[in-house]
C-alpha cells in the first residue's frame, strides 16, 4: 500500500499530539523516510517540481510545516540554527553533507559567540536526520540536491541565529534560507 502526503501530515499530527518532545519528532523522522520511499510522492512533488521551495502542507492546529527544496544550484549554508522550532531533513536526491556544531560559549543569545564541529556526515537519498530547538548545524549540497523539510514552525515567523565563524559572532535573522541565494 502507498504512502501518501495526506497519510504522512496525518501521521505526524498523530505522533506531534503524542508526544511534544524528542519522542514525536523522531516518529516525523521515521515517517518522512517512509514517505521518501514513495516513488508517487517523489514524482508529484519533488522530481516535477520546479526549482524553489515549495510549502506542500501547514498544520493549521500544530503549525508544522512539509517543504519541498528544489535546488538547482549547490549551497553551503553558515553554522545556523532553527530558534525555537525543529527540523527533519530528508534527503529525495543527491545529497546533503550535514555538519552539527557546539556552542561552547556557554550561550544561546547574538553576540559573540564560539562553536566547534560536533558531528559531520552525510545524508542519501531516502535518509532523514532531526534538528531539535536550536541545535546547530550546517548544510552543504551540490548542483540538482532536493530535499523534504519538516519544521515544527513556519521559520519566517521566529528568530533564528546564524553563525559568523570569522568574526566570532551570533546573528539574530529571521529568512527561512538562513543565507541561501
Amino acid at each position: 500500500m502507498s504512502y501518501s502526503l495526506d497519510a504522512f501530515c496525518d501521521d505526524c499530527r498523530t505522533a506531534l499530539k503524542t508526544d511534544t518532545g524528542p519522542g514525536g519528532r523522531e516518529k516525523v523522522r521515521q515517517n518522512l523516510e517512509r514517505l521518501l520511499a514513495e516513488p508517487g510522492f517523489l514524482d508529484r512533488h519533488v522530481l516535477s517540481a520546479p526549482p524553489g521551495r515549495h510549502t506542500l502542507y501547514e498544520d493549521a492546529e500544530l503549525g508544522f510545516v512539509v517543504l519541498a527544496h528544489i535546488n538547482p544550484k549547490g549551497h553551503k549554508s553558515p553554522p545556523h540554527d532553527h530558534g525555537a522550532s525543529w527540523a527533519v531533513y530528508g534527503q529525495a536526491t543527491q545529497y546533503t553533507d550535514m555538519t552539527e556544531w557546539r556552542r561552547t560559549d556557554g550561550k544561546n543569545d547574538p553576540g559573540p559567540a564560539t562553536i566547534q564541529v560536533a558531528r559531520r556526515y552525510r545524508l542519501e537519498p531516502g535518509h532523514a536526520g532531526t534538528y531539535d530547538i536550536r541545535a546547530i548545524h550546517n548544510i552543504e549540497f551540490p548542483d540538482g540536491a532536493r530535499f523534504v523539510r519538516v519544521t515544527g514552525t513556519d521559520l519566517e515567523r521566529i528568530p533564528r541565529l546564524k553563525f559568523d565563524l570569522a568574526k566570532g559572532l551570533a546573528e539574530i535573522i529571521e529568512s527561512a534560507s538562513a543565507g541561501a541565494a
